[in-house]
C-alpha cells in the first residue's frame, strides 16, 4: 500500500501541474479522495495492476470533473470563477489548453464507442502515467500504445470540435 500511495502521489502531482495554477486541489487531497472514491464505500477486488491503475485514473478524472463542475455553478451563483476549468494536454504538435468539462464529455462518447482507448486516455491525462508506464500496465509495447493514443486524441479532437 506504500508504495501503492507514493505512485499515486506523483501521478497527482504531474497531473495537477497541467492545471491551471490557483487550482485549489493538493496532490495529496487529490490521492485521499481517489482512495475514499474506490474504498470508501466497499472493498474492491482488483484483478491485476492495470486495474488498479484504471480505477484510480477514472477515480481522479471524476474528482477534477466535479471540481470544475462546482466551479462552474459556483460562477452562476455570482462569484468571479471561470466557467470551464482549462487542462493542459500533450499532444505530437505540443501541449494545448482543452476545456476540462468539453474533454470529459467527448470522452464518455469515446467510451460508449471504444472503452479501451477512452482508458489509455484517463490513464495518460486523468492518471498522469507516461506511455511508457501505461505500456506496461496494460501489457502492450509502448508503440502500440503510443499509436492508440494517437487515434484517442484525434477521435477526442474531431469530437470536441463537432460540439463546437
Amino acid at each position: 500500500m506504500e508504495a501503492l500511495y507514493a505512485s499515486l502521489r506523483r501521478i497527482a502531482r504531474g497531473h495537477l501541474r497541467k492545471e491551471r495554477p490557483d487550482h485549489t486541489l493538493q496532490p495529496t487531497a487529490l490521492v485521499n479522495e481517489a482512495y475514499l472514491k474506490l474504498f470508501g464505500r466497499s472493498e474492491i477486488q482488483f484483478v491485476d495492476r492495470a486495474h488498479v491503475f484504471a480505477a484510480v485514473s477514472q477515480a481522479m478524472r471524476r474528482i477534477l470533473v466535479d471540481h470544475a463542475r462546482m466551479r462552474a455553478a459556483a460562477r452562476r451563483e455570482g462569484e468571479k470563477v471561470p466557467w470551464n476549468t482549462m487542462v493542459q494536454v500533450e499532444a505530437e504538435a505540443g501541449a494545448e489548453q482543452i476545456p476540462l468539462l468539453d474533454l470529459d464529455l467527448a470522452l464518455e462518447a469515446l467510451a460508449k464507442e471504444n472503452r479501451p482507448l477512452a482508458e489509455l486516455i484517463e490513464m495518460r491525462y486523468f492518471g498522469g502515467m507516461t506511455a511508457e508506464e501505461t505500456a506496461e500496465v496494460v501489457g502492450r509495447s509502448v508503440h502500440v500504445v503510443r499509436h492508440e493514443l494517437r487515434i484517442a486524441h484525434a477521435w477526442l479532437r474531431r469530437e470536441m470540435s463537432r460540439a463546437g
